[in-house]
C-alpha cells in the first residue's frame, strides 16, 4: 500500500474525525453522496456500522461492510487501531441508512439512555450526532429544564440537525459544527457526553479523552458505544476496538472507566467518570 507522508495521512484522519459516525452503520456511501476522504480516495461511508440498507452512519449511525477507508489512516495514537477514514457531507443522502427502523433493534437507543442515568435538567452533548438520531431520546431524557447540543464535524449534518429541532420541536436542542481535533466544549460545561459509533474514527484518542474530561462536570461523565468483534454491523474487523481498549483510552486521559454491563445485541457501553463522580 502507498504511504502518504505523515502529514498528510494525520491531516485526513481529523477531517474525517467526527463525521457522524455515531449516527449509525457504516455501509457504503449512499449513490450521490458525499466525496470520499482525499487521503483514501475511497468513497464516503459513513454507515460504516452495518450493511448498505442498515441504519447507521453519520452521527450516531452504524458501520458496516461499506466502512473500508484503510488507506492514510496511519498509525492511531491510541491504544488501539488508528482511526477509520471516513467523509459523509450530505445529511438527506444518509437519512436512509441512519435512520431506519431496522436501526432501533440492535441500537436500543431507550436502553442507551438509561445506561446514561440521566437527570432531567442536565446538559448533554451528543457528540459525532450525525443525522441527529439520537437527539430526540436525549432531549425527553433532560426536560424542559436540559439542554442537548449536537457535534459534528460536518456542516451539512449540523444544518440537518437543526432543521430537525425545529421540525420536531426540540426546543431544547442545538447543534452546532467542531473542529476534528476537539469537541469544543468549554470546561465544566456538560453532564453527560456520548459517543456513539464514533470513537473508532477519532485519532489521538487519548488526548480527545482528556479534552473531554475538560468539559465535564464535576459529576459527570463520557459514555462511548461501540462494536463488539463479533457484531454484524460495524466497521472492519481491523477498526474495531475492544471495550478493554476502550477503557484503558479513557482511563489514559484521566477519566474512571467503567464496562457497562448492557444487553445489546451488537456494541457495548463503556463509562467513564471523572475522578469520585458518584456511580
Amino acid at each position: 500500500m502507498h504511504r502518504r507522508p505523515r502529514h498528510a495521512a494525520t491531516c485526513a484522519a481529523l477531517a474525517a474525525l467526527l463525521s457522524s459516525c455515531s449516527a449509525t452503520p457504516d455501509a457504503a456511501a449512499p449513490a450521490g453522496g458525499g466525496q470520499g476522504d482525499a487521503a483514501s480516495g475511497a468513497q464516503a461511508a459513513r454507515a460504516d456500522h452495518a450493511p448498505p440498507q442498515d441504519p447507521q452512519g453519520a452521527g450516531h449511525a452504524g458501520d458496516g461492510p461499506g466502512h473500508g477507508h484503510h488507506a492514510g489512516h496511519g498509525p492511531g495514537h491510541g491504544h488501539g487501531p488508528g482511526p477509520l477514514v471516513h467523509r459523509f457531507e450530505r445529511a438527506e443522502d444518509w437519512v436512509p441508512a441512519f435512520e431506519g427502523p431496522e436501526r432501533d433493534a440492535w441500537q436500543k437507543p431507550a436502553e442507551v439512555v438509561a445506561a446514561m442515568r440521566i437527570a432531567p435538567g442536565m446538559r448533554v452533548a451528543d457528540l459525532g450526532a450525525g443525522t441527529g438520531y439520537f437527539l430526540p431520546h436525549l432531549s425527553r431524557a433532560v426536560g424542559p429544564a436540559g439542554a442537548v447540543v449536537g457535534l459534528d464535524i460536518e456542516q451539512d449534518m449540523v444544518r440537518y440537525m437543526t432543521e430537525r429541532a425545529a421540525r420536531e420541536r426540540l426546543a431544547n436542542v442545538t447543534a452546532r459544527q467542531v473542529r476534528p481535533d476537539d469537541p469544543g466544549l468549554e470546561a465544566g460545561s456538560v453532564d453527560r457526553i456520548l459517543v456513539v459509533d464514533t470513537w473508532h474514527h477519532i485519532p489521538d484518542r487519548p488526548a480527545y479523552a482528556a479534552k473531554l474530561k475538560a468539559a465535564l462536570r464535576p459529576d459527570g461523565a463520557v459514555v462511548v458505544v461501540d462494536f463488539t468483534e463479533a457484531a454484524s454491523h460495524g466497521p472492519p474487523k481491523d477498526h474495531r476496538i475492544p471495550a478493554e481498549t476502550v477503557a484503558a483510552e479513557l482511563r489514559a486521559g484521566g477519566l474512571s472507566p467503567e464496562i457497562v454491563a448492557e444487553d445489546l445485541p451488537e456494541q457495548y457501553i463503556v463509562v467513564g467518570r471523572r475522578a469520585g463522580a458518584a456511580r
